[in-house]
């Protein structure tokens, strides 16, 4: 099938795509010019969000000495939860309020930049924090308008909210991770500098770089553009399904991506750090595909391994915050996903395992699935990652609750190439399972 026949407009269907991409600066050194880029913004007085491991690292000081630099007046808050839930989302927003800040600027990776975010939007238009979140689970009020100023640096190549406008959260009582989404939380400008990739752990890298290569898989099988109804001008979503413009991003990402995530984890030498530096372009190029066109089932599969999991240990985070990070929480449901997904396009399914590494010579588009499961496979077990669901600790007796938790993502379903029913989860978790 051909890009022509993907995207065919069907009758009634959307023929126009929109891209509202992010301004990004990348490259070594990008950091040490950010205090130039805040002053160009109008900022005067920021809050500068982080975490208390990235506060430890050279990157902070290189950042306080460049806004410092600037003449702009600088409060660290480094209190921000890895993982977010609904509370730290409340006490970051009430240290933004307090503070008079007039800009943000994140270090960190994505629960650090979607935190900022956060604390941006509640300190500019205050209110419950449910108000704004995706329904069911919030009131799904559209963000009135612009907010501060808000320059994100990321320091893992993974989520790539550096470049998009979803803030993702743990809405702890209801036991699953939800989030907002806007326009409006696009940072104003993303600055990437892949330096920062050097100090982070092997097991922190692979649970990241996964991310990087699901939103990437996602975007390119969503459902294509054309087959949404025709919106009104300016009525969009934020999400539209898969276009030739997310295609470039997404098929670069995942080759990029197959080419040096094991290396960027298991390498020890110069040729790692480079593979780490090539790791955060792809996750800048995979966020900003996804952000245009979505992800799909293993996100929407996500919500609830995360949510509802408070007591494993991933290899590289620490003992004291046990969770499912978010990586690991996606790609443990993907290669079962994909599986499911292949019939509805069977030919992206192919293109894509043929990005990502898998030999497909002679192979027919019908083994696209298959051989897309199989290499991700590969590279879980390549980079030390268990082994599936049950080895985080899950069993047939939890589907119900898994289920229960992803089906209500219906934003995120809505992107699939196909329909997903419960009983079609309840079939993916449970070949989710164990891999190997």
């Amino acid at each position: 099938m051909t890009n022509d026949d993907f995207y065919t407009p069907q009758q009634g269907g959307e023929q126009v795509f929109t891209v509202p991409a992010s301004a990004m600066k990348f490259g070594v050194g990008a950091l040490a010019e950010v205090g130039n880029d805040a002053k160009a913004l109008g900022i005067t007085r920021c809050a500068l969000f982080t975490d208390s491991n990235v506060a430890k690292t050279p990157a902070l000081k290189t950042l306080r000495d460049s806004l410092k630099a600037a003449g702009i007046d600088t409060v660290v808050y480094d209190a921000v939860k890895v993982e977010p839930t609904d509370d730290s989302f409340v006490q970051a927003a009430a240290f933004a309020k307090e503070g008079g800040f007039d800009g943000f600027v994140s270090l960190g990776g994505g629960s650090v930049i979607d935190t900022a975010k956060a604390a941006n939007l509640l300190a500019t238009y205050p209110d419950d924090v449910l108000a704004y979140v995706n329904a069911p689970h919030g009131q799904a009020k559209p963000v009135p308008g612009p907010l501060m100023p808000h320059l994100a640096c990321p320091t893992t190549a993974g989520t790539g909210s550096e470049i998009t406008g979803v803030a993702v959260f743990d809405l702890v009582r209801q036991q699953v991770k939800t989030g907002i989404s806007s326009i409006y939380l696009r940072p104003s400008l993303a600055v990437v500098d892949p330096t920062s990739t050097e100090t982070m752990t092997p097991g922190v890298v692979a649970a990241t770089g996964f991310d990087v290569l699901t939103h990437a898989i996602e975007s390119f099988t969503a459902r294509p553009y054309t087959s949404r109804p025709r919106s009104e001008p300016g009525k969009r979503p934020p999400y539209q399904g898969a276009n030739p413009f997310s295609d470039i991003g997404s098929l670069e990402a995942i080759r990029m991506g197959g080419e040096h995530l094991v290396n960027a984890v298991t390498g020890t030498d110069a040729s790692a750090v480079h593979s780490r530096h090539q790791l955060m372009f792809a996750a800048t190029l995979a966020g900003q595909a996804f952000g245009n066109a979505g992800v799909h089932i293993p996100h929407a599969m996500s919500y609830s391994v995360a949510g509802l999991n408070h007591e494993y240990v991933a290899k590289g985070y620490e003992k004291a915050n046990p969770m499912v990070p978010h990586g690991l929480s996606v790609v443990i449901n993907a290669p079962a996903a994909f599986r499911f997904t292949a019939t509805a396009c069977p030919e992206r399914h192919l293109q894509a395992a043929e990005a990502l590494g898998a030999d497909v010579a002679n192979a027919s588009p019908a083994h696209g699935g298959e051989l897309l499961a199989a290499r991700l496979i590969e590279m879980m077990q390549a980079t030390n990652l268990p082994s599936g669901l049950a080895e985080i600790g899950y069993g047939e007796g939890d589907i119900p609750a898994l289920v229960k938790g992803s089906y209500a993502q219906q934003r995120l379903l809505a992107q699939a190439p196909c329909p997903v029913s419960e009983d079609d989860l309840a079939g993916i978790y449970r070949a989710a399972m164990k891999y190997w």
